[in-house]
């Protein structure tokens, strides 16, 4: 679950297809009155989007969750470059006219050395949940040459008790070079306490020793494209 074995990358073969994502975040900037169509013409762009080999995995609700941002949008697909060009065509759209972007990372699943069965949910086609909770981290120092069977063990236990809460299903993504951070974790679940509660739970394990950072923190409801416009109305 979180800060999971989906770290520590080993040199193995990886699957011939790459599972890119892209999670951005945008604050509502101007007060604009938009055409009734603003709507109609982003679901529009979303299918045009599909048909470019980018995934909208879902639009989320982050107002006043914190007082820099209104709506983040997760996308993934196997080319980055593909990412970035919906990016700016979202950005350009009429729903988002009077926005700019406060926060956006990109990762990429990578094969876990202690789970190998674990992957992103977003990568086996599992449906989006109700509530997503976005986060970044970065290991400590020391963490990445401690010996092998050391952090297979903090990871096994962090991992264990994950599954206190199986109804919350992980995305945890490397992001080395991409950005400022290590990893990209997205959690969703169909309750928002869930996030909560299971962040509250991971605190008891060794492994957060050996955490440095883990912030910023976005979280909130997936919305339709209408609900889009009446959080950036």
């Amino acid at each position: 679950m979180s800060h999971t074995s989906a770290e520590s990358v080993t040199k193995t073969e990886e699957s011939a297809e790459q599972f890119f994502t892209l999670w951005t975040v945008f604050k509502r900037s101007e007060t604009l009155i938009r055409s009734a169509d603003a709507a109609t013409d982003f679901e529009a762009l979303l299918g045009r989007l599909t048909a470019a080999g980018v995934t909208h995995r879902g639009s989320y609700d982050v107002s006043a969750m914190r007082a820099d941002a209104d709506v983040m949008v997760w996308l993934h697909g196997p080319k980055p470059e593909a990412l970035q060009q919906a990016i700016r065509d979202i950005r350009r759209s009429t729903l988002f006219a009077g926005t700019e972007i406060v926060w956006s990372a990109m990762g990429v699943h990578r094969e876990a050395e202690f789970a190998k069965n674990h992957t992103p949910a977003y990568s086996r086609g599992v449906e989006p949940a109700e509530w997503l909770c976005v986060y970044p981290f970065v290991r400590s120092y020391e963490w990445y040459i401690l010996p092998e069977a050391e952090r297979g063990k903090m990871l096994r236990d962090h991992g264990l008790l994950g599954r206190d809460f199986p109804q919350v299903i992980s995305n945890t993504v490397s992001s080395f070079a991409l950005g400022d951070w290590e990893w990209i974790l997205g959690l969703e679940a169909p309750e928002l306490v869930d996030l909560v509660d299971l962040m509250r739970h991971l605190r008891a394990t060794e492994a957060r020793n050996h955490v440095r950072e883990e912030i910023p923190f976005y979280t909130g409801r997936r919305i339709t494209a209408a609900e889009v416009a009446e959080v950036l109305a």
